[in-house]
């Protein structure tokens, strides 16, 4: 029956359609149609698309959700003026229209993006149809025009209008990071990038010089990130961690020497290492960039063995700095800031620290896993500096409103530490999540059984027995036997985690 359904529901597909153009007519007293390109514009996508992951929903069936974006749009209008870019736009519209089914819905999402609703149609099948879009894209009078393509296809996972289009978002954001004109499918934890790789952004208003650099530094494997102008390098930063800059002076809107006095301004960026890339080869010019904080200087064209050096030498630099963070420095003052509030949990965060890395050595955990335990072990507590002494240190149990701003304290330790997300990694995890239960029944958001990750599972055990066996403002310590039939219990309800107890027994 089910399948029947669908079937016919496939077969009425269009009539779905125009009914839904009917209601959102009656409903909004204004056409459905865009005026420029021709395609349905951005409230009846939005409807549309509702209904069609309720359609999937209902029949178990998928569609894919693919935005289009005009690469540089924003500079070709400034240098060819809005009458030819409005004429770019309306072109693609066309292309897009040509090439898609009739049961497919194609708007503008946004100034000159195009949004597709391709139903019954897997990844394969939609990579096809975007590439022959992009292909005649290319094939437009207009020079450079190019097109990036983010997809991403309904799923479980993906249940409202709103993840979709936040996953396809995520997957054009990054066609635009790996160089523009390209195709990204967004796949659940997949990133485009490698983190043990060192990221280079190539910043240039001429392809060929792109290509130029790009070429001297593949022997070195790096990723290679590109932009066009200083507007787009600057968006890249702002999304992506990259380990050095080159970047060229002489471009149109946005100057090298402007980039580089924002990246260089910016507290998140400032680290980041830039080189300027040049065919000015005079003495004003250097100490320009310099006084914009840039770190060296090339001239055009490049010598291979010297950019080379340059860029292995500042790049070793930068990881330096990543990994001297001010982790130590910072977080453990605050860690320890943390205690002093606590006149019963003194030395509390570094047994902690202690029991987790022994926990993690029975275990056979990574040597990455394991320091993600020691940090996080000291630092797990650090957002308690946000709660008041008075209720840390309150001699007895806490009212509902007290426990409450007491279970802020993961949230507040996640955002104080989320800065530093790239040095930290899963410390974060266990900062945020070590409240959690197995059962659901934990804090800050009630995770449950695997979404909980390892490492918050294993430092949870750890928290909870010293915590057990310490003087509190409301109790005595209680004896090591007591604190693990405690445990058990705990165990035994589907809170924590059986086996990780196990090993803890094993070490006490």
């Amino acid at each position: 029956m089910k399948a029947i359904e669908k079937g016919h529901d496939e077969l009425g597909e269009k009539a779905v359609t125009v009914n839904l153009r009917t209601d959102y007519e009656n409903e909004t007293k204004a056409s459905v149609t865009d005026c420029l390109t021709g395609l349905f514009n951005h409230g009846f996508f939005l409807l549309a698309l509702d209904h069609e992951v309720k359609r999937s929903q209902r029949y178990e069936s998928y569609f894919t959700l693919a935005l289009i974006d005009i690469d540089s749009f924003a500079s070709y209008n400034r240098h060819y003026g809005p009458a030819k870019g409005d004429r770019i736009l309306k072109e693609l519209a066309d292309i897009v229209k040509k090439n898609i089914r009739e049961a497919d819905i194609a708007a503008r999402y946004s100034g000159n993006v195009i949004a597709l609703i391709l139903t019954e149609c897997k990844f394969e099948e939609c990579s096809q149809v975007m590439e022959r879009i992009r292909n005649e894209v290319g094939m437009l009078k207009e020079e450079n025009i190019t097109i990036s393509v983010g997809m991403a296809e309904y799923s479980a996972e993906s249940s409202n209008s709103e993840s979709i289009i936040k996953n396809a978002e995520e997957a054009l954001v990054n066609s635009k990071i790996m160089g523009k004109n390209t195709i990204n499918v967004f796949r659940k934890e997949q990133s485009p990038f490698n983190d043990q790789m060192p990221r280079v952004l190539v910043v240039d208003d001429e392809p060929r010089n792109i290509k130029l650099l790009e070429a001297f530094l593949v022997p070195y494997k790096y990723q290679i990130l590109k932009a066009e102008n200083g507007e787009d390098a600057l968006s890249i930063i702002n999304r992506v961690d990259v380990d050095i800059v080159l970047l060229d002076v002489m471009m149109p809107n946005m100057d090298g020497y402007e980039v580089c006095r924002r990246i260089k301004g910016d507290e998140r960026t400032r680290m980041i290492p830039v080189i300027m890339v040049t065919a000015l080869d005079d003495m004003e010019a250097k100490i320009k960039a310099i006084e914009q904080g840039a770190d060296d200087f090339i001239t055009k064209p490049p010598n291979k063995h010297e950019l080379q050096a340059r860029v292995k030498s500042l790049i070793r630099v930068k990881i330096l700095n990543n990994t001297l963070t001010s982790l130590e420095s910072v977080l453990y003052s605050l860690a320890n800031t943390v205690e002093a509030k606590d006149e019963y949990t003194r030395g509390h965060t570094l047994r902690v620290s202690e029991l987790a890395i022994a926990l993690g050595k029975r275990m056979q955990l990574s040597p990455s896993e394991i320091s993600s335990l020691k940090i996080g072990g000291i630092i797990h507590d650090v957002g308690k500096i946000g709660v008041p002494s008075a209720i840390i240190n309150k001699p007895g149990r806490l009212e509902p409103e007290e426990l409450e701003i007491m279970k802020k304290h993961p949230f507040i330790g996640y955002n104080i530490c989320i800065p530093l997300k790239r040095s930290l990694g899963t410390v974060l995890d266990i900062i945020y999540y070590h409240h959690e239960k197995l059962d659901g029944s934990g804090y800050p958001i009630g995770l449950m059984g695997e979404d909980i990750p390892a490492g918050a599972k294993v430092l949870a055990v750890a928290d909870i027995y010293d915590a057990l066996t310490s003087d509190r403002p409301y109790r005595k310590a209680m004896s090591k036997e007591k604190a693990l039939t405690i445990m058990q219990e705990e165990a035994e309800e589907g809170k924590i985690d059986k086996q990780i107890l196990e090993h803890l027994k094993e070490i006490i």
